[in-house]
This record gives C-alpha cells, structure tokens and sequence, in this order.
C-alpha cells in the first residue's frame, strides 16, 4: 500500500498520499475519529489503485489481502493464488463465466487436487469478487460456480487407536507433534508455528495464537499432564524457538514422518488433521459443551461446532429423546 498521511483540512480528516508516478492525491473524509479515519483512509487507496489497475481479478485478490486480512498478502491467500490467479488474475471480474469456472475444476481434478480443496479455491476467489462488489470497487461480482462441498470426513482414532500411534517408533519432533495436536485440538500449522516464549508452563497454558493479522481461529489452551512431560523433555533439548524443530530450526511440515508413524501404527488412513477432529470428537464424548469446544477448536460460533459435533455428545437429543419414552 502508499505510505499516506492523515490530517485535518476544514475541520474534517482528510488522507493525502503519492501515486507511483510522483503525482499528489488527498480525499476528504466522512470519519469523524483518527481511528475510523485509518480505516476509511486505507478503502480509499486501494480502491483508487485497484481502478488504476483496471481491476483484474489480481488487482482485486491483493486489495483483500491487504485489506481485510491484515498482512500484505497473507500467507493462506498466497500460497492459494498460486492455483487461482494464473487462471483468473488476469481477466477483469466482468470477464469469468461458467465454463471458466468448470475448466479450472477439470484442471485441477486431472492434477489430483481433491474436490474440496478446490471448493475452497474458489470459495476465496468468489469472497474477494463479492468482497469488491460491496465495497464499490465492481458493479457485480461474478457467479463463480464450484463442485459440490464434500461431506466432513467421519475417521478419528479410538483410545486404543490413540495408544498405538502414541507408542509407534518415529523421530522426537513427530512424536512432539503428534502429543501437541491430540492435546491441544490444534491445526498443524498452529503447532508447527508454535514457539516456546508461548509455552507457558507456570500457568500449564499453550497459546497456539501467533497475532500475526487474521488467522484461523486459533486458541490458548491448557497443558495435560502427558503434554507437560513432553515439553519439558523437549525443552532441555531444544536448539531453537521453535517448539516443533528438526536439525536446529522449525519444521515446514510433517507429512512424510507423520505417514511412516501412521503406517507402522497400522492407520494407514490417518493424515494429521484427523488428530484435530479427534480430540474434538473425545472432548464432545467427554460430554463438554459445545461452548468449551468450540474455544478449544478456536471457532468464533460455537453454532459451527454443534453443527458437526453435537452428534457426539452423550446428551445430545437427549432432552427430546424423552418425549419419546412410551410406557
């Protein structure tokens, strides 16, 4: 984004930035504090180099990250541009049709990419087009058409399931990993960005929050008495910041020894998410409320939660159950 300043002309805020090409610009704004005036002044900029942009889809997709997700080009979004926008950045929104929509599913089906990463492809493609139509920035945002959202996956490991994989032969690191995520409920990614200046053993908490701009929801847990033994162990040996580390420095993922582990555990259908909708589904059986879950999961609306793991709980329907009891 320009560097900007905001000041006062009037009485009222206005922002006063360069353009790339040395000339001045300043809009007044309707913010009547410093604080809405940051936010009102940021819109404004990008929305002004969006259009000096000819608002291609790429235009668009870095405006949102700049804007709504907080980092320049947050990593989640990056790291999807790079299947979204060699189809799409370079056509204005006006341009996608269907048959584009349907050709890039295709593509991504004959490259082995499974339906409901592309459901969420294009899920954030379409949420940056609708994003831009209600900031002003495009009359109509597209139709952006999708294949059908899987259903959630039903596999979690029982405790004897557990047990196996926790006592499998693997490397220190996957095994940290493995107690981390069945621990915490965790994503992969939160436990592998996880430091040890969030570890707190004092207050026995884990907080799995980076606040590095807008995450997943992330959540400050506390620590079991198993996790705590690890982490201590962990801790003398530790060569880094990083909780999670291999050869000195952090790891950027697990896939590989996670495999190994699962198949010498005989799980040979288990990848490391499953952990996480594991230890959801143990602590709905437990018969915690959706509430505490959904804080441990980091979920905003515990609604989410219900929605997939109520079914769980012993006192699910329980109450309505009732009504059925015919003596």
């Amino acid at each position: 984004m320009h560097e900007y300043r905001i000041g006062r002309l009037h009485g009222r805020f206005v922002v006063t930035w360069r353009e790339e090409d040395g000339r001045r610009r300043r809009y007044r704004l309707e913010a009547r504090s410093l604080e809405t005036a940051e936010a009102e002044a940021r819109d404004i900029i990008l929305a002004q180099t969006a259009r000096t942009s000819e608002l291609t889809v790429e235009a668009i997709w870095k405006a949102y990250s700049e804007t709504v997700i907080g980092r320049p080009v947050h990593e989640s979004m990056e790291y999807t541009g790079r299947s979204v926008l060699p189809w799409f950045g370079a056509f204005r929104p006006d341009q996608i049709a269907v048959q584009d929509c349907k050709a890039y599913i295709a593509d991504r089906r004959r490259a082995g990419v499974k339906d409901g990463t592309i459901w969420t492809q294009l899920g954030k493609l379409r949420t940056c087009l609708n994003w831009a139509e209600k900031t002003g920035l495009i009359e109509r945002a597209p139709y952006v058409e999708r294949p059908s959202k899987p259903d959630p996956k039903e596999r979690y490991l029982t405790r004897q399931e557990i047990q196996r994989l926790l006592e499998t032969e693997c490397a220190p690191h996957i095994k940290l990993a493995i107690r981390l995520l069945l621990s915490t409920a965790a994503r992969v990614t939160a436990v592998l960005e996880l430091t040890w200046d969030r570890v707190d053993f004092e207050r026995r908490q884990i907080n799995l929050r980076t606040g590095e701009g807008q995450r997943k929801g992330r959540a400050i847990v506390p620590m079991t008495d198993s996790l705590r033994l690890a982490l201590v162990e962990a801790k003398k040996a530790a060569l880094s910041d990083h909780v999670v580390e291999w050869a000195g420095g952090p790891v950027n993922t697990i896939k590989k020894g996670f495999r190994t582990a699962a198949l010498e555990a005989g799980l040979p259908d288990v990848s490391p998410h499953v952990l996480r909708h594991t230890a959801a589904v143990h602590l709905a059986e437990a018969g915690n409320s959706m509430d505490e879950i959904a804080q441990y999961l980091g979920h905003s609306d515990s609604r989410i939660t219900a929605s997939t793991y109520a079914r769980y709980s012993p006192e699910h329907l329980r109450k309505a159950a009732r009504a059925l009891e015919f003596d």
